[in-house]
C-alpha cells in the first residue's frame, strides 16, 4: 500500500468544560452553507435572502427528527434489540441520521416555513436543490470523525484507516500501551458519497443557471441523482444492515426514490408545456421570475 488516509482518534472537541461533537459541528456547518446558498438563490428570484433563514428554522428541526426516526426504524437493533438501549435513540449527536427521513420531514417543515416566509414551495425547493447535496457532503465528514460508515477492506492508495471506536466517549479505543486500536484500512465511502454530492450540486446549479430546467425540476433532479450514487455506496459498505430479499433496505429505498424523482421530473416538464400551467407560473407579487428565466439568478 502506497499510502492511506488517517482517521481521527478523537471525535470530541473541548471548549473548556464544554464538549463539542465533531459530527454535530459538520452537520451545523452544512446547514449554514446550505442556508447561505439558498438565500442567494431566493434573492436571484426576487425574494428576500433572509427568507432562507426563516425557512431553515423550520426545516432543520423537522429534518433532524425525520432523519433520526428513519435511522431508528431501519436499524432498530442497537436500541430495541437484545442488549439494546432505547434511550440511545435520542442521542443524535453520536451519529445516525437517515437522509430520506430528513428529506421527507424536512419537506414538511419547508411547507410551513415557505408559507410563513411568503415563498412558493416549488420555488423554495428549486433554490434548495443544489444547496442540499452540498450540506450532505459537508455532513458526511461527521462520519469521518466518528470512524463510521466505511466500505469493504482494501489496500488502495486512498484507503481509510479505521479505529475501533467508543461511541459513548467519542474516541478510539486504546490498547494496553495507550495506542489507538486500528481495525484496518477500508474504502472511504463517506468520501465517495461526499464527492458525488458535490457533483450533483454542480450539475443542478449549471442546468438551473442555463435555463434548461422548468420549475420543480431542479429538486426532482436531486431526488433522481442522489440515489444513484447512494446505491453504489451502499453496495460497497460492509457494516450491518437490515435486508429485504438479501438486499440492503437503503438500496430498495433508493430505487423507489429514484423512480419518484423521475416521475416528478417528467411531470414538471409536461406541466410547464401546458399553457394553463404556464399561466400559474407567472411572476407573483414578490417579483419572482418565471422558471424559464432562471439565468438571472445569483450564482
Amino acid at each position: 500500500m502506497l499510502t492511506e488516509i488517517p482517521s481521527p482518534t478523537e471525535g470530541v472537541l473541548w471548549l473548556g468544560p464544554v464538549p463539542l461533537r465533531a459530527y454535530a459541528i459538520c452537520i451545523l456547518a452544512g446547514v449554514v452553507i446550505a442556508t447561505m446558498i439558498t438565500g442567494r438563490r431566493l434573492e436571484g428570484r426576487g425574494y428576500s435572502r433572509d427568507a432562507a433563514v426563516d425557512v431553515a428554522l423550520w426545516i432543520v428541526p423537522f429534518g433532524i427528527v425525520g432523519g433520526r426516526l428513519y435511522h431508528v426504524i431501519t436499524t432498530p437493533q442497537p436500541y430495541f434489540g437484545e442488549g439494546g438501549h432505547p434511550l440511545d435513540a435520542f442521542k443524535v449527536w453520536e451519529g445516525g441520521l437517515g437522509i430520506w427521513g430528513a428529506v421527507v420531514l424536512g419537506a414538511v417543515g419547508a411547507l410551513f416555513g415557505a408559507r410563513k416566509a411568503g415563498v412558493p414551495f416549488a420555488v423554495l425547493a428549486d433554490c434548495v436543490a443544489p444547496a442540499l447535496p452540498l450540506a450532505q457532503a459537508i455532513g458526511r465528514f461527521g462520519n469521518y470523525f466518528n470512524n463510521e460508515l466505511y466500505g469493504r477492506a482494501t489496500n488502495v492508495p486512498w484507503a481509510l484507516e479505521i479505529h475501533q471506536w467508543d461511541m459513548n466517549k467519542g474516541r478510539a479505543v486504546v490498547d494496553s500501551t495507550g495506542a489507538p486500536v486500528v481495525l484496518g484500512t477500508f474504502h472511504p465511502t463517506f468520501l465517495y458519497e461526499a464527492i458525488w454530492c458535490v457533483l450533483i450540486a454542480l450539475v443542478i446549479w449549471r442546468l438551473s443557471d442555463s435555463g434548461r430546467l422548468r420549475q420543480g425540476q431542479a429538486f426532482a433532479l436531486y431526488v433522481m441523482l442522489y440515489p444513484l450514487g447512494r446505491i453504489v455506496v451502499e453496495l460497497m459498505r460492509s457494516d450491518f444492515a437490515n435486508r429485504i430479499l438479501g438486499v440492503r433496505v437503503n438500496v430498495w429505498v433508493c430505487g423507489i426514490v429514484f423512480l419518484l424523482g423521475l416521475a416528478i421530473f417528467i411531470a414538471r416538464r409536461r406541466a410547464s408545456a401546458d399553457p394553463r400551467a404556464a399561466h400559474q407560473l407567472e411572476p407573483d407579487a414578490h417579483g419572482a421570475h418565471d422558471a424559464d428565466t432562471t439565468a438571472d439568478e445569483a450564482s
